[in-house]
């Protein structure tokens, strides 16, 4: 471990853990830290899926250390190429990350749970974007929250900082499976072993054309995607081939990731 985040690989999967007492907040190490480890997860031909999650029972990640930022550690310092936690800003990320969301997500702590694809949230875990509290713009909130819940709600949450509870999160979109305390970990690893059995060049196309699509008009989008190199590659792939043979002879596939 260092600068917070433990990380560790089973398999195809890579777990990272934000582990800094007593509440996983970040600092300015421990955003390039991040940013190191999703760079090195992307540049990784062995690793295709990626897990976040916080240690202890109570903090996911309440954002930003606010201890570093009242000794004057500046808002806009060199955070990362992906910005604050590794994840704010687009930088063609095309591995699917799931995030388990085990407690408290705040502010940029939220803000990392925006930035991945699938997310488990336990039951007693919380959103909220506190920011308004301190005098500090949450940008990336800002500008992906409105994208994914409707905008009388998103504004809702910038405005006030009120909590949203898990619940009102799964109605909303912000989770994808509810699960009981403790098993956000294990639900992850369930979903992230079944995209590992699966199709390998699938999952970076989808991802690819849900990012250069996603505010492009339907007609763009389609000539987006006739353009995209990954998409094309699995049109082109032994492993379509091998996909259509197994389904007509009743039978598991066998990826090859070519």
């Amino acid at each position: 471990m260092t600068d917070g985040v433990r990380t560790e690989r089973r398999g195809a999967i890579l777990e990272v853990t934000l582990d800094k007492p007593k509440a996983n907040a970040i600092d300015l190490a421990m955003s390039r830290r991040l940013n190191d480890v999703w760079t090195g997860f992307q540049r990784d031909p062995e690793l295709r899926i990626a897990i976040l999650t916080g240690a202890g029972e109570k903090f996911f990640c309440p954002g930003w250390d606010l201890k570093g930022a009242a000794s004057g550690e500046p808002t806009d310092a060199d955070w990362g190429v992906g910005g604050f936690g590794g994840l704010n800003y687009p930088r063609n990320l095309d591995k699917p990350i799931i995030s388990a969301v085990n407690g408290i997500a705040y502010g940029g702590g939220f803000e990392l749970v925006l930035g991945t694809d699938l997310i488990v949230m336990e039951e007693h875990a919380r959103y909220a974007l506190p920011e308004i509290k301190v005098g500090v713009v949450p940008d990336a909130a800002g500008i992906k929250l409105r994208r994914r819940i409707p905008y009388h709600i998103a504004v809702e949450m910038l405005f006030t900082g009120r909590p949203m509870d898990a619940q009102e999160a799964k109605h909303w979109g912000l989770a994808n499976w509810v699960v009981p305390k403790g098993q956000g970990l294990t639900k992850a690893r369930e979903v992230a072993q079944m995209l590992a059995d699966g199709p390998p060049l699938l999952f970076p196309a989808l991802k690819q054309l849900l990012q250069h699509t996603e505010m492009v008009p339907q007609n763009a989008a389609f000539e987006v995607h006739d353009a995209l190199h990954a998409v094309m590659k699995v049109a082109r792939s032994e492993d379509l081939l091998e996909g259509t043979r197994a389904f007509t002879e009743k039978r598991p596939p066998v990826w090859k990731g070519r």
